[in-house]
């Protein structure tokens, strides 16, 4: 039986459960505030749009902080290769690289709205654009239209809330599905930044705004207990830090408990402590007259070397040969084991993505249909799930909109 359903965003989880409700033979529309659809994922990767990544479903868990489990169904229905494969269908090659992170092969964000456009057409989805909800009407526990803010309202069998979080405002995540879901009885989670930079309490990060360490391994531990290991890129910002390894080491800490963590960066995450000594001490007798400086250019960015120099406190100029076996195993010590301490996350206008939202315990993880209200279901950020980098959170997105297009 053909139903008419809205969706209410034009994001990618929005594009996904219009397209797939109207690859079933619906009437659909799809509702969207801004002048154009897409619009985050424009700025997704750098401008590269990480879509999703190659794991099997249990490392997606692992990557999934919080309410991993939920997700279960969606992923194992619509994951990571049926995704490449409809995108494929509408003209979009994909390519995996470091990670398993899947990017299109043109390395154009762009490219991933289109092939979404292309399907939205196939299922001859109606897009209106610069149309912006006001309220959801329901009656008997059951949607009934959608009113925009120009006062039209349309009636409906089913709506598909996929409206995004608070995170990145100026692309029109600025928290309207989460007052709907309220207006409709849900629980909302208080959403908060995830996928943040870090303000450090060190001055010193600051100076190096722009330098990008790669193949650095951070660790976090809170209150001498370590609670996130990962290797990857890391940035130094005008504030602190920032860069995957950081926003993904956001997502596991705890604010409340900012003054029990603390930060380790391991520079040489190859090299065991013997070897790097090793290392350190063969550069030395290779030339006895080097300077400290020279030393340190060989192992770290020549940005680096100040700074790293001064937590050592050693002066640049000092004659390699000079260096005791005491201070030859410091340095050792700080390029394993550098510390910082974070000051604050910065604010959620500024986090990748949003978490909170939608409490899925009332939320059906087969279908994400509500379980409070027929015909009400959720898709993307609109619900408490949030992942680390990688391209897990699109996929998310794009999996709960499927389960929901393919459902009401």
């Amino acid at each position: 039986m053909k139903k008419h359903i809205i969706v209410v965003g034009g994001g990618p989880a929005g594009m996904m459960a219009a397209g797939t409700a109207g690859s079933r033979g619906h009437g659909v529309i799809l509702m969207e505030k801004n002048e154009k659809l897409g619009k985050k994922l424009y700025i997704t990767g750098k401008g590269r749009c990480n879509i999703s990544n190659l794991s099997p479903v249990g490392e997606y868990m692992q990557n999934i902080p919080r309410n991993g489990r939920f997700l279960y169904s969606a992923l194992t229905q619509f994951g990571s290769e049926e995704l490449m494969a409809l995108l494929k269908s509408y003209g979009l090659e994909t390519k995996v690289e470091r990670g398993k992170r899947v990017f299109p092969d043109s390395d154009k964000a762009s490219d991933v709205t289109k092939a979404l456009k292309k399907y939205l057409e196939q299922g001859n989805v109606a897009v209106m654009l610069h149309s912006q909800v006001r309220e959801i009407i329901s009656a008997a526990d059951r949607v009934r239209s959608v009113v925009l803010t120009n006062g039209r309202e349309y009636a409906c069998d089913a709506v598909i809330l996929a409206t995004g979080g608070l995170s990145y405002p100026a692309t029109g995540s600025t928290g309207d599905g989460y007052r709907f879901a309220k207006l409709l009885g849900h629980a909302i989670v208080p959403p908060r930044a995830a996928l943040v930079p870090m303000e450090t309490a060190e001055e010193w990060p600051k100076a190096l705004q722009g330098l990008a360490l790669k193949n650095v391994e951070l660790i976090v531990r809170v209150s001498g207990k370590e609670v996130f290991r990962e290797r990857g890129e890391m940035l130094f910002t005008h504030f602190g830090i920032s860069g995957p390894l950081v926003l993904s080491a956001s997502s596991i800490i705890d604010t409340g408990k900012l003054h029990q963590t603390e930060i380790s960066l391991d520079l040489k995450p190859a090299l065991d402590m013997a070897t790097l000594d090793k290392r350190i001490l063969r550069d030395i007798q290779n030339d006895p007259n080097k300077s400290i400086k020279t030393i340190l250019s060989g192992l770290l960015p020549s940005s680096l070397v100040q700074a790293f120099a001064g937590l050592w406190n050693m002066d640049t100029g000092t004659p390699a040969h000079s260096l005791s076996k005491e201070k030859r195993y410091e340095l050792a010590m700080l390029l394993k084991g550098l510390e910082l301490h974070i000051k604050a996350l910065r604010p959620l206008e500024e986090a990748v993505i949003t978490r909170g939202g939608v409490d899925v315990r009332e939320v059906d993880p087969k279908t994400m249909e509500s379980k409070l209200v027929g015909g009400l279901y959720f898709a993307g950020e609109m619900l408490d799930i949030d992942a680390l980098t990688g391209g897990f959170n699109l996929q998310i997105a794009f999996s709960t909109g499927y389960a929901a297009g393919i459902s009401c």
